[in-house]
């Protein structure tokens, strides 16, 4: 991970301001850190959040907390628990979260 000019630091997570970002059913609150081109977030989905897109974004994705479903375009799915993580290149395979329990996720891409 190339992150060009930055010193050591430490984030705060409570501290940085949250965003909503609704999904088609439910909401995403992140927290997000841009850094360069790379973007850090922890976010939560609440109970019941499908998300309004397909993303094509790269990430690197670690649930935290509750459980996360995460639908391929092609059909496959995979549902991720705590201490789990997927990783994925971008333009890859466009991907899309749900939970039906919320989740809390921390996020690099």
């Amino acid at each position: 991970m190339n992150l060009p000019g930055h010193a050591f630091s430490t984030t705060t997570w409570a501290d940085v301001e949250p965003t909503i970002h609704a999904g088609i059913t439910g909401e995403a609150v992140w927290r997000s850190q841009q850094i360069g081109d790379t973007r850090i977030r922890m976010v939560e989905y609440s109970p019941g959040y499908l998300a309004d897109h397909w993303c094509t974004r790269g990430h690197v994705l670690f649930v935290i907390e509750g459980s996360l479903d995460t639908e391929l375009e092609d059909g496959r799915t995979f549902t991720l628990h705590p201490g789990e993580s997927y990783q994925v290149g971008t333009d890859m395979e466009p991907h899309r979260s749900s939970t039906t329990t919320g989740a809390r996720l921390f996020v690099v891409d």
